[in-house]
């Protein structure tokens, strides 16, 4: 139907509904011949059904409300409800009929639709319309690599996916594994500072693996991690080395992949071995290690009257990366992150900095440099392979410093 006809309707007495129905039907029938009349009209479905509701009032009377559903034009929807309002009799009592309102069906939907289309729009914008602000979040964090956490009651520093990955992989230190995240590895785990025993987190967890990777850096520290693994009898199935002179932390994601895919396999043969065979064996093209003479004596280590804070002062260092550099009376003068050190020592001019504690290898780079800016202590978490120079400064390790 197009149009609705809502009318009141008044009787003065007390009639039913097929009393009102039976008095327009009759009192309309031939008004306008029988092209207008409301049984042919039903008929043919250019009306509905006619509803009435009515209720009686305190004075013996109904009044109530009439609805006709019109399938006719709009004037002649109209004449129909002017012709209905003519009824003035129900049975025997007086009776009046009112157009209220014709309510335009077809709007009302349009209207709805409207409202449902608002509402539509609405929930598809809240839900599927990604925010930009969000979308670029979600590109960033896809850049940015995983967080490296701390694992096991000594804290050891590790990628997101140690406990989970059926491979483990063991490093050296802390650096070692934020490189290796950096490049989406995340099942790593550092033995970080282990001198002489491997940390009992990593030997349980070893135990849980198909299979465990140790990497390691292609000096002297990692000959000597390598030892201490091997004598620890931690099960170990393959070795992975950084190329001759360099360090895991500082492998490029190309080099890190080629490392891993040229692994040794720690078989009870090659168990056997002596460590340094093994290193030969699992990179052939390794220079030999030069041989340190010894530097540090303890005479001067002795002279230079290293204050007991500084031993602290490396337990606070590690694992922060970053470099204190200090003047003759190990008064601080200046701190920076590990990566700048070089830089930063490069650049000193008539500097009165004389020792450098930091969190990081003492590699030949910074050896030379502070040989150059007449440094005369260099103390680091590790000492890498190092060809010393006469009038060179001596070298400490943390562990050499506290013990």
């Amino acid at each position: 139907m197009k149009y609705l006809i809502k009318a009141k309707i008044e009787v003065d007495g007390i009639v039913d509904k097929h009393d009102v129905i039976g008095a327009i039907f009759g009192q309309t029938e031939g008004l306008l011949g029988p092209d207008f009349d409301l049984r042919e009209l039903q008929d043919k479905g250019k009306i509905g059904r006619i509803v009435i509701e009515l209720k009686p009032t305190e004075n013996n009377k109904m009044k109530g409300e009439l609805v006709i559903p019109s399938n006719l034009d709009r004037v002649e929807t109209a004449f129909l409800a002017a012709m209905i309002e003519t009824v003035d009799k129900v049975g025997p009592y007086n009776a009046r009929i009112l157009t209220q309102k014709i309510v335009d069906l077809r709007l009302e939907k349009l209207k709805k639709a409207i409202e449902r289309a608002k509402e539509i729009l609405r929930t598809w914008q809240q839900t599927e319309v990604p925010d930009p602000r969000e979308l670029l979040q979600e590109i960033e964090k896809a850049l940015k690599p995983p967080s490296i956490i701390e694992y096991g009651p000594e804290k050891l520093p590790a990628g997101p996916d140690v406990e989970t990955s059926d491979t483990l992989i063991i490093v050296e230190g802390r650096a070692d594994v934020l490189n290796l995240l950096r490049y989406g590895i995340t099942n790593t785990i550092a033995l970080e500072g282990a001198q002489t025993e491997i940390p009992e987190t990593i030997k349980k967890l070893a135990q849980t693996k198909k299979k465990v990777i140790l990497f390691l850096d292609g000096d002297r520290g990692g000959d000597l991690i390598l030892e201490m693994v091997l004598k620890s009898g931690l099960p170990v199935h393959y070795l992975a080395r950084a190329p001759p002179g360099k360090e895991v932390e500082d492998l490029t994601g190309k080099e890190v992949k080629k490392a891993l895919s040229k692994l040794t396999p720690l078989t009870p043969a090659v168990l056997s071995k002596p460590p340094a065979e093994v290193t030969a064996e699992a990179k052939p093209e390794a220079q030999p290690i030069v041989e340190e003479k010894p530097v540090e004596k303890p005479h001067e280590v002795t002279t230079l009257n290293i204050p007991t804070s500084i031993v602290e002062t490396t337990k606070q260092l590690a694992g922060t990366l970053e470099a204190y550099l200090y003047d003759a009376n190990w008064n601080l003068v200046k701190k920076v992150a590990v990566r700048e050190l070089y830089d930063t020592l490069h650049s000193l001019q008539d500097s009165n900095v004389k020792f450098v504690v930091f969190d990081g290898i003492i590699t030949q780079r910074i050896y030379d440099v502070a040989t150059e800016k007449g440094i005369s202590l260099l103390v680091g978490a590790r000492i890498g392979n190092i060809s010393k120079k006469e009038g060179g400064p001596i070298l400490l390790t943390f562990y050499e410093l506290s013990s």
